[in-house]
């Protein structure tokens, strides 16, 4: 009996064994379009539409299960801003559910929960075993009563690997002017906008209706941050801001046209507690590589920031809108892509006269947990026509990202709604 028994429980262990290598081996066969969705992507890599939203979509996630989870901006016709996709086998997915009753940015799980933001408050969802929500109407609030005041306001959210949430609080002006985005008005002194926003917050991942007194502002003097990402290889935050606007427009006397449509750069800052990015004080200029002081603050395009204010760890063209960041760890993708980051440019609209840019995926090599190397474009043509990039009428916008249990690469459109699939075919 014993040994039936035995024998039953190794032949039970081989068939999970060999169904699971079954899966993993039917999910890394995924079939791309015929026409890759549209997008233009190096050789060897194929992508698929995995669905058509109808919505607004800014962040995902993906579960070890493989469940997709989608923020929407706002919720959709059934008052749900979280979608729930199942993926089925074509690679592709179904919307299978929704909920939450509140638009937001934030979408993220890890250790079992799944964590989502509106643009005020802060929520997480007890996963179960299969990766699915246990109690989808009852969330935890953990955080609540952030600043939202119609500028900057949406809230991503990214945990550390020790129990810690963070949340970017932007900045609800341009560069902190006595009068917003006004042509020649000056800076306020100590931008008091710096006591509440502009920065990254951190809080207990754990600890419910916590306020901005039960949590510490990480680091300051950042703009407005949309994507983010913890850096596994060295244990640190990493971040994209939203460089200022209108150089020409406020200080026509000091920045021509094309001077405002390159300027400032879009900056990666690799954080620590305590670090100071400098806005609204200062900008940094990517064809200087030089920190340059803001004309608001008394800066002429060429004087040079406070030594104090950090250095960005990299730095791309200006007005792009880097919406969503995420540090590759799969091995779906060859090893060059390892530890390295994926950037989601949701594309610019104030480049004018300048053709407008954007609307594409980069990947930024990295090593030892530092960018090492040019940035490449890896997913093109989101956009549709060159017509359409350089006006800025873009057919599709992308915006988050997000790694598959597989190691393909998810990526959501926030225009017209696609959710895209990335996957390498070339075996």
């Amino acid at each position: 009996m014993k040994h039936n028994v035995a024998r039953y429980l190794l032949l039970s262990t081989a068939l999970v064994g060999s169904l699971s290598l079954y899966a993993l081996t039917n999910e890394s066969k995924v079939v791309p379009d015929a026409d890759n969705a549209g997008l233009k992507l190096p050789a060897g890599f194929g992508a698929l539409k995995v669905a058509e939203t109808g919505a607004r979509p800014r962040h995902l996630t993906v579960t070890p299960q493989g469940n997709i989870y989608v923020k929407l901006n706002r919720p959709n016709k059934e008052g749900k801003g979280i979608l729930v996709l199942r993926t089925n086998s074509t690679g592709k997915a179904d919307v299978v559910g929704g909920f939450g009753n509140y638009g937001g940015t934030g979408m993220y799980s890890k250790d079992g929960y799944l964590y989502a933001s509106s643009d005020e408050e802060v929520y997480r969802y007890k996963l179960n075993e299969k990766g699915e929500v246990a109690n989808p109407n009852q969330p935890e609030k953990i955080i609540t009563g952030l600043i939202n005041r119609k500028q900057h306001e949406s809230k991503s959210v990214v945990l550390d690997n020790d129990g810690n949430v963070y949340v970017n609080i932007g900045a609800y002006s341009n560069s902190c002017q006595q009068q917003d985005r006004q042509k020649g008005s000056l800076g306020i002194a100590n931008c008091p906008i710096l006591d509440s926003a502009g920065g990254i917050w951190q809080f207990k991942a754990n600890k419910l209706n916590q306020t901005y007194k039960d949590g510490v502002r990480y680091t300051t003097g950042l703009r407005n941050v949309v994507g983010l990402d913890w850096n596994q290889q060295d244990n640190q935050l990493f971040v994209m801001q939203h460089g200022r606007d209108q150089l020409h427009d406020i200080f026509p006397n000091l920045y021509d046209a094309k001077q405002s449509a390159q300027l400032p750069a879009e900056c990666m800052y690799a954080l620590k507690k305590g670090d100071n990015a400098g806005w609204p004080y200062m900008y940094y200029d990517q064809v200087q590589h030089k920190k340059i002081m803001a004309p608001e603050y008394g800066g002429d395009g060429k004087k040079e920031a406070d030594s104090k204010f950090i250095d960005p760890a990299a730095a791309y063209p200006g007005h792009m809108a880097p919406n969503g960041l995420l540090f590759y760890t799969g091995t779906m993708f060859p090893e060059k892509y390892r530890n390295g980051a994926f950037i989601a440019f949701h594309g610019s609209w104030n480049r004018a006269p300048e053709p407008q840019a954007g609307y594409f995926v980069v990947f930024q090599p990295f090593k030892d947990g530092k960018p090492a190397g040019n940035w490449e474009v890896f997913a093109d043509n989101f956009a549709g026509s060159p017509d359409k990039v350089a006006s800025g009428r873009a057919d599709h916008r992308p915006c988050g990202l997000a790694q598959g249990p597989d190691g393909s690469l998810y990526v959501t459109d926030d225009a017209k709604g696609t959710i895209y699939r990335i996957v390498y075919a070339k075996k």
